[in-house]
């Protein structure tokens, strides 16, 4: 589903040039889990960014689907990570005086999806996460957790090939971390692509395979074996 080769990032600022990444090459296949590790600056949040087609490498190439980026507008790419990607973000990004439902049609709306079969889809995605009964309630009524979920029922209403997450649980406390974690799990074993861009141990190990970043370059790369001790995220 996704190959990068040598892929590089570079910003500049005021003369000033930095380098996000600095050569990373691998591929993931349809339905993995992967966790994305490092420390600050490691480059592992520029690497979602440009996976996840909000931002273009400066050097390296990027296929998606079979898809070199590189040949791709910008439209292009939009329509893709509508159709294709679904987004899970640290802050949750909805809009707090909007409805649980209509926080999760907003991508439906930028789709070709008719009006006659968007309440199905939003429903079916709330169902999915466990919050039916919340459909109309207000999104900043909503606890941290709930708000989360929203969040991945969004990411999940145009049915996409993939999910990113960007330090999902990072706003969390332990227990709704875990029952986030649990959802994405699930999502996994029903045949999604999720990647995870995470600093906490205990996350990135519900994850197949994990990806450590370093200094913009992939310092390792290791399949796992699930061995989560739940006392420990609780």
């Amino acid at each position: 589903m996704i190959e990068v080769h040598d892929l590089q990032k570079e910003y500049s600022e005021e003369g000033t040039s930095t380098r996000a990444l600095r050569g990373v090459t691998f591929t993931i296949d349809r339905g993995e889990f992967i966790s994305v590790m490092g420390p600050s600056g490691s480059g592992k949040s520029t690497l979602l960014q440009i996976l996840s087609f909000l931002d273009r490498p400066t050097g390296g190439s990027y296929t998606f689907q079979g898809k070199s980026i590189d040949n791709m507008t910008d439209q292009e790419l939009a329509h893709v990570r509508n159709s294709d990607m679904g987004f899970v973000f640290q802050s949750f990004n909805l809009l707090s005086r909007l409805t649980v439902y209509d926080n999760v049609e907003v991508p439906l709306l930028y789709s070709d999806t008719p009006p006659s079969e968007r309440r199905t889809l939003v429903e079916e995605a709330v169902r999915a996460v466990g919050l039916e009964e919340k459909l109309h309630t207000e999104a900043g009524k909503l606890s941290g957790g709930q708000k989360q979920r929203v969040a991945i029922a969004r990411a999940l209403v145009t049915d996409p090939n993939v999910i990113f997450a960007d330090e999902p649980t990072g706003n969390l406390d332990s227990e709704s971390g875990l029952q986030i974690m649990e959802i994405l799990e699930s999502l996994h074993d029903k045949g999604r692509t999720v990647i995870v861009v995470t600093h906490e141990t205990q996350t990135a190990e519900f994850a197949n395979r994990i990806i450590r970043m370093k200094d913009g370059v992939v310092e390792s790369d290791r399949g796992i074996t699930a061995h989560r001790v739940r006392s420990n995220l609780k």
